[in-house]
Formats: structure tokens, sequence, C-alpha cells
């Protein structure tokens, strides 16, 4: 058995679905937010190293221009 969303299977089981339609719709919810969860910590890997560029870039360029500065 996969991992449930405990109350969201409660009101599914409250509005009468049946007990395995109910468990099986929970783990399905759960499963989708753990591809979410995922997803946003692969984004904020991402932002990261796009940071880590820009910066690298940007000093880069500082070091290219100075010259023409001078």
């Amino acid at each position: 058995m996969g991992m449930m969303l405990s109350k969201t299977y409660e009101a599914f089981r409250a509005a009468g679905t049946p007990d395995e339609k109910a468990r099986e719709a929970a783990e399905e919810i759960a499963g989708f937010e753990n591809r979410l969860t995922n997803i946003e910590a692969d984004m904020k890997l991402l932002k990261g190293m796009l940071g880590v560029n820009l910066a690298f870039s940007l000093a880069i360029l500082v070091i290219l221009l100075r010259p023409l500065a001078a």
C-alpha cells in the first residue's frame, strides 16, 4: 500500500464512496503531492544554479569590459 492522505480518505468515506475506491483515490492524490514536492525541489536547485551562472557571467563581463573603461 502506498502513502495515503487520511483526511482525503475520510472525506471520500463520509461522501459515501466505497472503502477501496476511497483508498485508491487518496493514494493517487498523495502521489501527485509527492510529484509536486519533487518538482519544487528541482526548481529550487535550478534557481540556485541560475544564480551562480549569472554571478559568474557578470564577473566575466566586468573583467572583459574593465580595459575599455581605463
